[in-house]
């Protein structure tokens, strides 16, 4: 019989998007074979999220939604650091510890937790971040530098580090190329999805699935302009 485990998930924003799915999804499954999960987040607003978070399944601790997200709209990514880095640090002190952290797409926090010996760190990459980020300006440059440096650093510290396809485990190697050459890969989980959620499509229809969250810069109208190209040819 398996062990029970105690399973803390460090999240930075508990909102709805794709990552949040994917944490949400293994904490319910996790829920489900027994284990203890408690995810501890930065922000988590109530009337915007999944519902299996509100439902009881599993309990969520808020620390830090008083430090800010950006500074005048800039600075996104260091107040991210420094929201999860607080995070962090209340899970380490206020709480007994964990068999195991999932720390997902902030991996400053990994050097914090590896403090206590006895808990196993497993860090969820979704993209590297410095891909995400600009680098148009000197200013965002150097801005960026010691950011883009710490997230390659602490993302090696995590015992098990785990990306979304075999995409993201090329990009990884070939981003992140000191963790690389030192024969640190990351190992693909996939995220899972329920079907049982969707009604079986009727043959006779045209479906289209669209599997991200709306927002601009998912570029949606590329998918509107194949659907029309498809059912108009």
């Amino acid at each position: 019989m398996e062990r029970k485990l105690k399973i803390a998930i460090i999240h930075p924003d508990l909102g709805i998007g794709g990552a949040e799915r994917l944490i949400v999804d293994a904490a319910v499954e996790l829920v489900s074979h027994g284990h203890d999960v408690h995810i501890f987040t930065a922000h988590h607003d109530k009337n915007r999220c999944f519902e299996e978070t509100v439902s009881g399944a599993f309990p969520v601790t808020v620390y830090g939604s008083f430090l800010p997200r950006h500074v005048f709209y800039r600075l996104h990514a260091l107040c991210a650091y420094l929201r999860c880095i607080f995070v962090a640090l209340c899970v380490l002190f206020l709480w007994p510890s964990f068999d195991v952290v999932l720390a997902d797409q902030v991996s400053v926090v990994i050097p914090l937790l590896k403090l206590k010996k006895s808990m196993k760190v497993v860090f969820y990459c979704h993209f590297p971040d410095l891909l995400l980020a600009h680098h148009t300006t000197v200013l965002r440059r150097l801005y960026r530098k010691p950011i883009d440096f710490i997230e390659e650093i602490t993302t090696g510290m995590a015992d098990i580090i785990l990306v979304n396809s075999k995409f993201t485990a090329s990009t990884f190697a070939s981003t992140f190329k000191r963790l690389h050459a030192r024969g640190i890969q990351p190992a693909v989980l996939y995220p899972a999805v329920n079907v049982d959620q969707f009604q079986e499509p009727h043959s006779y229809k045209l479906n289209f699935l669209s599997i991200n969250r709306f927002e601009r810069k998912k570029e949606h109208r590329i998918g509107s302009f194949c659907l029309c190209q498809t059912s108009h040819p």
